[in-house]
């Protein structure tokens, strides 16, 4: 994309976001409820590795923070979409009434359009508390830190995103040919569950479809090594970035692709 057209879909992308911004603050009260229960979502899953860490001490060598890290490290990563593709959740219904037809009459990207015209701010709360228990774990490891250690964690929570964002865009985009595309897409989103556990404690059938097939390992595991075991770093967590963005691209491309076959009819 052109520096121009950069600039040009930045402004636009703030203007949509203002609009959408202001319809959600008429109904606070919503707001606030949704996100309180985002919050409490997050503490349940904080509290369950607490439970799980009464009983063991470590599991498979990973030990309470190193594991919080990780549950940490999930959640932040897991943020952009929430916040900027959920409305990935509604393309099925948008296409079987026919109402997605409007969207392909814009001079401007289709898929920027559709996307951009929601924004989950609830999933600030997620944001909020990730952030919060990846500093803590942080702290409680010792793992010090640096510019360059900034400067890793952004690139691999961007890889993370981008690996979770390509999962959802594929398993939504199956709407355009499957009628019943909703249970694709619910799981697809609960396998991102799996995401907070190093991929070493499943067993190799599981690291093999989590790695290859189902790619969750690259939502938290082999990113956050850069960080958290710098000394046992394998040579996926260095190839994340490059495999999240091609990941990406091609869900980018299967999501246009059924949308540029739309026809309109609904259902």
């Amino acid at each position: 994309m052109k520096r121009k057209g950069l600039l040009f879909y930045t402004r636009l992308y703030f203007k949509i976001l203002a609009q959408d911004l202001k319809s959600k603050m008429s109904y606070r009260a919503d707001f606030i409820i949704s996100t309180i229960g985002m919050i409490f979502t997050n503490i349940a899953g904080f509290v369950s590795f607490w439970i799980l860490f009464r009983n063991f001490s470590t599991i498979n060598g990973w030990g309470y923070y190193e594991m919080l890290f990780l549950y940490g490290f999930s959640l932040v990563a897991l943020t952009p979409v929430q916040c900027l593709f959920d409305n990935n959740w509604s393309l099925r219904q948008y296409v079987y009434t026919g109402d997605f037809i409007k969207y392909c009459f814009r001079p401007i990207n289709l898929f920027f359009y559709y996307q951009s015209e929601v924004f989950d701010i609830k999933g600030l709360g997620q944001l909020a508390f990730g952030l919060g228990t990846l500093i803590y774990s942080w702290i409680k490891l010792g793992l010090g830190f640096t510019p360059l250690m900034l400067v890793k964690m952004v690139i691999f929570l961007l890889t993370a995103s981008l690996v979770m964002v390509a999962l959802q865009n594929a398993a939504a985009a199956t709407c355009f040919w499957i009628q019943n595309s909703f249970y694709i897409l619910d799981l697809v989103t609960k396998f991102k569950d799996y995401a907070k556990y190093p991929v070493t404690i499943f067993s190799k059938a599981f690291r093999f479809v989590f790695t290859f097939i189902m790619p969750i390992a690259f939502i938290a595991y082999y990113p956050s090594l850069i960080i958290l075991r710098p000394d046992e770093v394998e040579l996926l967590s260095w190839l994340s970035p490059l495999i999240a963005v091609v990941f990406f691209f091609i869900s980018y491309k299967i999501w246009m692709f059924g949308a540029m076959k739309y026809n309109g009819t609904g259902s």
